[in-house]
């Protein structure tokens, strides 16, 4: 496992841009699957935006084009600029990764792939 913290949520108006940021205890020569997931109450835990050990990214289907995952292997940091943002992006926002798949693709995994989570990093949209 590795230690994962989130930071950059906040409150922001419909249209807004945030920069969500994840510092990853994650040496830098590793091979991981890295992922944003966001969960809304007791709903199940939604994976939004994935980044491979290649920089191969991808995204659901409801955030493609506004959110863009990216990472800085070198500091250990993983990314999710998001814009024009929605009330319907509120969520709570975590960061995950996973060393036993160094390839991987959103529509092909789940949260229950996930061995190490942050503690996430709240986003509110108003109307």
């Amino acid at each position: 496992q590795v230690h994962l913290e989130e930071s950059g949520g906040g409150s922001v108006q419909t249209g807004g841009s945030l920069r969500l940021t994840c510092a990853a205890s994650v040496p830098s020569d590793s091979k991981y699957c890295m992922c944003w997931f966001r969960q809304v109450s007791d709903k199940k835990r939604e994976g939004v935006a994935c980044i491979d050990s290649v920089y191969f990214a991808t995204y659901a289907a409801s955030v493609r084009g506004r959110f863009t995952i990216s990472k800085d292997s070198a500091n250990h940091k993983l990314y999710l600029q998001i814009y024009n943002l929605k009330p319907e992006d509120s969520a709570m926002y975590y960061c995950a990764a996973e060393d036993r798949m160094p390839f991987c693709i959103l529509g092909g995994i789940s949260y229950v792939d996930f061995g190490s989570w942050g503690r996430g990093t709240q986003v509110t949209v108003s109307s």
